[in-house]
């Protein structure tokens, strides 16, 4: 199982690594970098405060589906029409609730329209993942490896076009950005309805059977509270940063936090791998100790890699993606970058609650973490700005992160190896360590320094066997 499991997720990991960087680094940041901090800070604000109400567009399903159909492949015949069906209805009633609120907070002219934009992207984002997680829950995933990057390839196409073509170049506008990626979405979202069909033969139709609809609305309530609850802490930072700092302050928080995106793009795969993996090991009374440990070597020294790079190469990786940023832009990406290993802990673990149904827990400690991550921000970020809401989020993330381990530890009965979460603590100082000194005692240039932190990591995940060699040969072997 460990061996499908490590096959599935290097080819989905490898496929994102080729496109997701591009479509960040050269249209995502380029884009910004055009446009300017206002009005790229103006769209993110619109965008993140779509995805806060975005629990009543998935209210769970995606969730909830991924795991009954990875339990029970039997029941996709008669649960998708009525999901398909429940989700149209969703779609019309979120579009509503979106743009009122955007109103009630002063959005009027072309930010509404800005917002209309914003809020299709997160339709069609949610009806793609639907396909996808039905794709994932009969294990095909390498498709849903390819379906995951379908939408950011054919928005680089599109927009290096707009964005370098000489004619378009100098009339680039953000409206272009939004309703670029509005077409992109909707072409993918067709072509994983056909691939849908070619895994299950069954016909694409709808269901409004309303015991059926009113049941799934009943059993995913618990996913949709805690989709809701998981938005307002992880989203509302930007926006609060919006309007109540200034539109330059959201838009160096994104610039920042765009780096925290691609980076958690892995955790967010291997969650995508891990739902419908643990889901069907627990329904066959399978341990899953083995796959959180494999996944906690695989993705935790890689993210505290990351936050040590943002903190000791900050200025000079934020200069060379951002011209004009300065220390203060450094500052907030190296306290946003810290959440990353936090991300790593809680999507292996959450996940594996998920899969069993415990809901309510998850439910308690995110509404905990709204609590703490609101409340600090309103607090703060009138003063103090981005820099406010990334130290604020690195603060909720570590929260959340160290409290799922432990009780996803207790309620699982997974094992408890010291000399492994001794090997992790010593990989975190030793690499912490090496950062400081060649920072502070060597004053190495950033570049220098950010790829010999890279070697030395790999050293250290091998010396500590996190990795190791003869099992990743064995891996690729043809047995």
């Amino acid at each position: 199982m460990r061996r499908f499991f490590a096959r599935n997720l290097l080819f989905i990991i490898g496929i994102n690594i080729l496109v997701k960087p591009i479509w960040v680094f050269l249209i995502d940041r380029t884009v910004q970098n055009r446009v300017g901090h206002e009005a790229y800070g103006t769209f993110q604000a619109l965008l993140n405060m779509s995805v806060i109400l975005q629990f009543v567009l998935d209210f769970g399903l995606n969730s909830y589906n991924t795991r009954t159909i990875a339990q029970s492949p039997k029941r996709f015949a008669s649960r998708f029409p009525v999901m398909l069906g429940l989700r149209l209805l969703l779609m019309g009633i979120y579009s509503i609730a979106v743009l009122v609120l955007g109103y009630l907070l002063g959005y009027r002219g072309e930010e509404l329209g800005l917002l209309c934009g914003t809020l299709l992207i997160q339709t069609l984002t949610i009806l793609l993942l639907f396909v996808r997680s039905n794709v994932a829950a009969f294990q095909e995933f390498k498709l849903d490896g390819i379906l995951s990057v379908l939408d950011r390839l054919l928005m680089i196409l599109v927009c290096s076009l707009l964005l370098f073509l000489p004619s378009m170049a100098g009339q680039f506008e953000i409206k272009w950005f939004v309703w670029t990626q509005v077409a992109c979405y909707a072409v993918a979202v067709l072509v994983g309805f056909y691939f849908l069909y070619t895994i299950t033969k069954q016909p694409i139709r709808l269901s409004f059977h309303f015991g059926k609809v009113w049941g799934l609305l009943r059993a995913s309530s618990p996913y949709a509270l805690l989709i809701f609850l998981m938005a307002v802490y992880m989203r509302s930072d930007t926006t609060l940063v919006e309007r109540l700092s200034s539109k330059d302050q959201a838009g160096i928080y994104a610039s920042a936090y765009r780096q925290l995106d691609v980076c958690n793009m892995f955790a967010i795969l291997f969650a995508g791998v891990l739902l419908p993996l643990y889901g069907r090991m627990l329904a066959e009374k399978k341990s899953v100790a083995g796959i959180v440990r494999m996944s906690t070597n695989l993705l935790f020294p890689v993210a505290v890699l990351g936050a040590v790079v943002a903190w000791t190469c900050g200025e000079g990786i934020m200069q060379l993606l951002y011209p004009g940023a300065g220390s203060y832009d450094a500052l907030v990406f190296a306290w946003v970058m810290t959440c990353l290993p936090a991300y790593s802990l809680m999507y292996i673990y959450s996940t594996l609650l998920t899969a069993n149904g415990d809901m309510k827990t998850q439910n308690w400690l995110a509404a905990a973490a709204v609590l703490l991550n609101v409340g600090l921000n309103l607090l703060l970020v009138p003063q103090y700005g981005a820099l406010a809401a990334a130290i604020v989020a690195a603060i909720t993330q570590w929260s959340i992160a160290v409290s799922t381990v432990m009780i996803t530890s207790y309620k699982q009965h997974l094992p408890v190896h010291p000399r492994w979460v001794m090997a992790l603590g010593g990989y975190v100082l030793l690499l912490t360590a090496a950062g400081i000194s060649g920072k502070l005692f060597f004053d190495l240039h950033w570049f220098l320094l950010a790829t010999l932190l890279v070697l030395l990591a790999g050293l250290l995940i091998l010396t500590f066997r996190f990795i190791r060699l003869r099992e990743l040969l064995l891996l690729f072997a043809n047995r």
